[in-house]
């Protein structure tokens, strides 16, 4: 890979996932956790998990959330370094949200480094933007128990009634609204472009067409990730 050192022979892979909201990251993440014993870490789980552990990061990030403030990169990465050292993660991680700038990104190559280890892939999980607002905006849940549903690809056998329980009561989130995906898929691609960039410069990048279904999108994500932990 150019222009990172070569990892030693047991460092942990390192996975990163690159995908908008409602590409699949979340459910590609726990097959890879299943089947290759990687570990899902995303910016909240790391957060939480240092604040409920005590650690010294742990500590300083509660004081900063706890006064209203975003937590640095600088204590995200603490929070990192630390959370590479535990045993659960011997056979890599899946990072999902971090990082999310190019700077984030040289900072984490330094972490890395410093450990002997580095980024073996940032799998892009490539949607098609019409499609998504049309997959993510038909979306509905029976308030009853959580069933979920789709105006075209699984609606209800009987119009307005829940499958599952039999509930009459459905609702949409105000974050799956057309207008409100669309802007969040425009706010992802200007945040991630640069991202794709990075990796894709240093050799790092895969992509992988999510708009398949997922079992194809698994068999791809699989592939990628037998050759990082192998």
């Amino acid at each position: 890979m150019d222009g990172q050192t070569h990892p030693a022979p047991d460092a942990p892979a390192v996975v990163i996932l690159l995908g908008p909201p409602g590409a699949g990251k979340g459910t590609q993440a726990r097959l890879l956790e299943k089947r290759f014993g990687l570990v899902q870490l995303s910016t909240g789980d790391l957060l939480r998990d240092a604040v409920a552990r005590g650690t010294e990061a742990g500590q300083a990030a509660k004081a900063v959330m706890d006064a209203g403030g975003l937590v640095s990169d600088e204590i995200v990465l603490a929070i990192l370094t630390d959370r590479l050292g535990q045993p659960d993660v011997t056979r890599g991680v899946i990072l999902d949200g971090f990082p999310r700038t190019t700077g984030q990104a040289r900072a984490l190559d330094d972490l890395l480094t410093a450990r002997a280890a580095r980024v073996d892939t940032a799998i892009s999980l490539e949607v098609d933007d019409a499609a998504m607002v049309d997959r993510i905006s038909g979306r509905f849940t029976c308030k009853d128990c959580g069933e979920g549903y789709h105006d075209r690809f699984k609606p209800t056998k009987a119009e307005g009634v829940c499958d599952a329980c039999g509930g009459t009561e459905m609702v949409r989130r105000a974050d799956d609204r057309p207008e409100t995906v669309a802007a969040r898929l425009e706010a992802y691609h200007a945040q991630t472009a640069p991202l794709v960039a990075y990796y894709e410069a240093r050799g790092a990048l895969d992509r992988v067409d999510a708009m398949q279904d997922i079992a194809e999108v698994s068999r791809q994500m699989a592939r990628i990730a037998e050759r990082v932990t192998a």
